[in-house]
């Protein structure tokens, strides 16, 4: 049996959807994707190696310029036929996002 597959890609338009995607699954299921669950999520080294760290002691964190912005989904450009690259609006776009880890997102 062959691997579900997105039938359809698109942003919604809903204001309370805050910018996410849907994807519709060739096998029917649907998932809405928010810009904050894909960048926390994000599966570079870079980020894993940052999940993976220790918790750093209670200090003020400063933050960027595009740190304080709302976060949003810039781009999402297809990599073969395999994974989607995806750039957020804070300058990231170093994750590789296979179909398999969208569809265990979703």
């Amino acid at each position: 049996m062959m691997q579900p597959v997105p039938a359809s890609i698109m942003r919604l338009s809903d204001p309370a959807a805050a910018g996410a995607i849907e994807i519709v699954w060739s096998d029917g299921q649907r998932g809405v994707y928010t810009p904050r669950l894909l960048r926390d999520a994000c599966p570079c080294a870079t980020c894993r190696e940052a999940r993976a760290a220790p918790p750093a002691p209670n200090l003020l964190p400063v933050l960027s310029p595009a740190e304080v912005r709302p976060l949003a989904i810039s781009g999402m450009t297809p990599v073969g036929q395999y994974a989607y690259s995806i750039e957020f609006s804070d300058g990231h776009s170093s994750g590789i996002y296979t179909l398999d880890y969208l569809r265990e997102l979703a």
